[in-house]
């Protein structure tokens, strides 16, 4: 197995794992012992604290990929490193001045419908810290191509400290207070961690000169930072929103229903932990051949795995939602298969915006971030008033389809390649013909023996269907492997 192969698959197994504790909180201990108000609250907090993170970065994150292996020498690599820990130091000193006199305003004016949010604001800014830096070191790893560790620490380790405190709060050994406090200690203890971890698999000589091309990487770290204020208002806006519109109930229901549907993104981000800097390195080379099919690659073979998620997801619902016996949580069930829809569609883009971050078009993140955050903004402001969670559901899938579409455009008519090929189509088509044909199977044993039936039948329809049409030599060539040994 090649170093994509390889990482992306242990990546996805720590993801596959995190996934599954989340979905143990999110839709088990959350309900049963903490109640969908206070559940609602901590998601809040963690959404707010989302969008303030990219003001601290300033994406230097992003920076550190582009930018480090185009340095040849380890000076100038370790002066990128070293500048980019330095950097947001400066950026806190001016972003406390700035909010120190308007924190007050916002805190009072996102707190409108649930006054915990005022009593826990300083959570916000605390793990955004925490996260920021944390984003910084985990670049750092990822140019070492370095990834499994990290991914781990990012994916795996906040939904295990979520799950352990749950489980001490169900246990009555710990209240909200504390409850919200050890989450801060738990973040600050990952950064920690992942500090120790990058400096022994890459240790910079301490200097404080400016690293090369000094005024690229800031005009550069400037863009990527507007683009991450954009995109984390994507993330959340719409939990923020629907926290100040509707209730914090809701945000729990939305929240349920958006993390079973994220589910359908888990492989691309296991495969973009190690593709991004493989694409950055491609570009700074001019190897356009290893780019084109890179791309191509990534696309066919993240649409293929996430097909079959998205079957899964979207055929067992009824049964899932029966399953977990959360009456109040069910309204999420038409939420799920319309965010699913465009989570399906962002996987089958493969690697483009990476090459989009990476290339000499990467002002135009810039802009499409802009234009997702206002049309996030709006749209969610004319549909949650009426259409509630489902709103907020129409808004997402609306932005994702128009911007992914926008994307594919640019790189098109500027380097004439795109993600899509004849595999491309046939992968939807089998997709189609599963769904119509499981769709029709009605079950009606206990909910678990149908997800348990339907998911078999599901999985082994699609991965017939899938290898005998040969639709990715990649995957087509592990499983050979695998049925050798």
């Amino acid at each position: 197995m090649n170093i994509i192969a390889r990482q992306t698959f242990f990546n996805l197994v720590s993801i596959g794992f995190a996934f599954l504790i989340g979905a143990i909180n999110t839709l088990y201990m959350y309900p049963n012992y903490m109640g969908s108000r206070y559940q609602g609250v901590i998601i809040s907090l963690l959404a707010f604290s989302n969008l303030f993170q990219p003001f601290i970065s300033f994406g230097l994150q992003h920076a550190i990929i582009k930018f480090f292996s185009s340095f040849k020498s380890k000076r100038d690599k370790d002066s990128l490193l070293i500048f980019s820990l330095l950097f947001p130091l400066i950026i806190l000193c001016f972003f406390s001045l700035a909010l120190w006199k308007v924190w007050p305003s916002i805190v009072s004016e996102i707190s409108l419908k649930e006054p915990l949010i005022k009593t826990y604001a300083f959570v916000i800014i605390a793990i955004a810290i925490s996260t920021s830096y944390f984003e910084i070191f985990f670049s750092w790893l990822r140019v070492n191509f370095a990834t499994v560790f990290g991914n781990f620490l990012k994916e795996f380790y906040p939904r295990l400290l979520i799950f352990s405190l749950l489980s001490t709060y169900a246990s009555g050994l710990i209240d909200l207070s504390t409850f919200i406090y050890a989450i801060v200690i738990g973040y600050y203890l990952r950064l920690f961690i992942i500090i120790c971890y990058s400096f022994w698999i890459y240790t910079p000589r301490i200097s404080f000169k400016f690293p090369p091309m000094i005024k690229e990487i800031l005009w550069y770290s400037f863009l990527i930072f507007l683009s991450g204020a954009a995109a984390s208002i994507i993330l959340d806006i719409d939990k923020s929103m629907i926290a100040s519109i509707i209730t914090s109930n809701d945000v729990a229901f939305y929240s349920v229903a958006l993390f079973i549907a994220t589910v359908i993104e888990s492989p691309g981000r296991a495969m973009f932990q190690i593709v991004s800097p493989l694409v950055a390195k491609a570009i700074n080379t001019n190897d356009e051949i290893y780019l084109k099919n890179l791309l191509k690659k990534s696309s066919s073979n993240l649409l293929l795995i996430s097909g079959c998620i998205f079957l899964l997801i979207n055929l067992n619902l009824d049964d899932f939602y029966m399953f977990v016996n959360q009456p109040l949580y069910s309204v999420g069930i038409g939420i799920v298969g319309i965010i699913s829809l465009g989570k399906l569609y962002s996987m089958s883009i493969g690697c483009l915006n990476n090459i989009i971050s990476n290339s000499i078009y990467y002002p135009y993140v810039f802009w499409f971030s802009i234009l997702s955050a206002i049309a996030a903004v709006v749209l969610n402001l004319m549909l949650i008033p009426d259409y509630g969670i489902a709103g907020a559901a129409y808004a997402t899938l609306i932005v994702i389809l128009i911007i992914n579409t926008l994307k594919i455009a640019l790189i098109k008519f500027r380097l004439d390649i795109h993600p899509f090929s004849k595999q491309t189509f046939i992968i939807i088509g089998v997709i189609l013909a599963v769904y119509f044909i499981i769709s029709q199977i009605n079950l009606s044993f206990s909910p678990f023996i149908n997800l348990l039936l339907r998911s078999t039948i599901i999985t082994l329809v699609y991965a017939v269907l899938s290898y005998s049409l040969g639709l990715t030599n990649d995957i087509n060539n592990q499983v050979k492997k695998i049925l050798k040994r």
